[in-house]
C-alpha cells in the first residue's frame, strides 16, 4: 500500500519559513515523480512545484520562484518543500502527490498526501 505522510504546516508570519515533509511508504521517489499542489480557501487546486529525480525535472510556479525550493533525501524517501519569505497569500492547504512522471495536470497524480495548513499571517 502507496501512503505519502505529510508534516510541518503551521502558523507563521509574513516573511517567515516553513518546510513541508513528504514521506512515501510503498513507492520510491527515485522512481516517482512528486507535485506539490495547494488550495486555498474559495479557490481551485494550484501546481505549486514539480520535480522528478528521474527526469532531471526541478519547476516552480512563478509567484513562488526564488522562495521555495524543492529537495530529496533518498535515504528517508521524502521530499521537502522548503519555503521562505512567505507572505499571506501562500496561506492554503499544501498537498504533496506521486505520479509516474512530472506531470502539470494534478488530475494525473495518482497517489496523494493528506494535506497540511499553512497560515501566513500578515
Amino acid at each position: 500500500e502507496v501512503q505519502l505522510v505529510e508534516s510541518g504546516g503551521g502558523l507563521v508570519q509574513a516573511g517567515g519559513s516553513l518546510r513541508l515533509s513528504c514521506a512515501a511508504s510503498g513507492l520510491s521517489f527515485d522512481e516517482y515523480a512528486v507535485g506539490w499542489f495547494r488550495q486555498a480557501p474559495g479557490k481551485e487546486l494550484e501546481g505549486v512545484s514539480r520535480f522528478s529525480s528521474r527526469e532531471g525535472i526541478l519547476e516552480y510556479v512563478d509567484s513562488v520562484k526564488g522562495r521555495f525550493t524543492i529537495s530529496s533525501d533518498a535515504a528517508k524517501n521524502t521530499v521537502y518543500l522548503q519555503m521562505n519569505s512567505l507572505k499571506p497569500e501562500d496561506t492554503a492547504v499544501y498537498y504533496c502527490a506521486a505520479a509516474d512522471q512530472p506531470y502539470h495536470a494534478h488530475s494525473l497524480y495518482r497517489y496523494w498526501g493528506q494535506g497540511t495548513q499553512v497560515t501566513v499571517s500578515s
